[in-house]
């Protein structure tokens, strides 16, 4: 009778099938290391960055400074020199009626701009993200009006707004509106809201729709078994899923509404009458450069500045609280 050689601890296993499957579920997986960037130089990296860093300070800190400095001075035109006048241009700015005036019509646009600018971009999104045929063609018609510079807008804004030929004009008239723009007050400061929220409609369409893209398939199946309410739907799932998205567009589009629209404000309102509404950036530069108010525009500025960065502080504080990433 003849019995099968005992395995040595030495002797090559023989594998099975069993045993194979066993030690395959059984060992672990190799760690994954992102992969780090290697320098043979310490002071390499910092050389990368110290163009973009030149430039942050040639056009952002030092002119900064340079406006903090002289709102404290009351400059010479011509550059010949300039008197130290403590806080009295912040204290004229301040007491201006004009320009109080100014900074309520600055913040009705922004608000108005950027709540439009958003709620409108994401519905187009919405709508082209449900889209199965033509799509291409959909989102690029959206798109492309990005491309059009803010001075561009701003006098194509005239032409739609134009006393004669403007459709927009024979539209209201429709209605019983006989809109004026440059002329009127209120009817000029609608135009200026309605060509600044078409220009940055495809900015917020773009980052919506991408955020739409994102979301799992898996996870709009469940929602639609869940609740078949397409709105509370939307509001309860889609939406909060957008949150970091939207949070983001919230920040962009307040700064849009609040300095690059400075190229629309000005085609819009240039060589016509004085009762125009404008903006506190387009007041900065209507002082400094027109009026020769160097002192008063710099302190206009500076107000400007701490009014933003007060908002910015406001906006990561208490709104993106409210903003879950995961």
């Amino acid at each position: 009778m003849t019995h099968a050689p005992s395995l040595s601890p030495t002797s090559p296993a023989v594998p099975t099938a069993g045993g194979f499957f066993r030690r395959f579920r059984s060992a672990p997986a190799e760690p994954h290391f992102a992969k780090r960037v290697q320098f043979n130089s310490p002071l390499l990296p910092y050389l990368f960055l110290a163009p973009q860093m030149a430039i942050i300070f040639v056009f952002f800190y030092w002119p900064s400074v340079q406006a903090i400095q002289s709102s404290f001075y009351l400059e010479d035109p011509f550059g010949f020199g300039s008197t130290f006048v403590g806080l009295a241009n912040y204290t004229d700015v301040l007491k201006s009626g004009e320009y109080r005036g100014i900074a309520r019509f600055t913040a009705v646009f922004t608000a108005a701009v950027t709540f439009f600018s958003l709620a409108i971009g994401l519905l187009l999104a919405v709508k082209a993200d449900g889209v199965i045929r033509g799509n291409g063609t959909y989102k690029t018609l959206l798109i492309w009006v990005y491309a059009i510079a803010p001075p561009v807008a701003g006098l194509m804004g005239m032409m739609f707004f134009d006393q004669h030929i403007g459709p927009l004009v024979k539209f209201a008239a429709v209605f019983g509106w006989d809109m004026k723009v440059g002329l009127n007050y209120n009817d000029t400061a609608i135009a200026m809201i309605v060509v600044s929220v078409w220009k940055q409609i495809p900015y917020n369409f773009i980052f919506f729709l991408s955020g739409l893209q994102g979301i799992p398939v898996s996870v709009r199946e469940a929602a639609l078994m869940d609740c078949r309410a397409g709105f509370r739907r939307f509001w309860t799932v889609t939406l909060p899923l957008l949150a970091p998205t939207a949070f983001f567009l919230l920040i962009i589009n307040t700064t849009y509404a609040l300095f690059d629209t400075f190229g629309i404000i000005d085609v819009m309102v240039k060589d016509k009458a004085a009762n125009n509404p404008i903006s506190l950036v387009y007041k900065v530069y209507m002082d400094g450069f027109r009026g020769n108010d160097l002192g008063g525009s710099s302190a206009q500025s500076v107000i400007l500045m701490l009014v933003v960065f007060v908002l910015t502080i406001f906006q990561f504080r208490f709104i993106e609280r409210r903003v879950h990433y995961n």
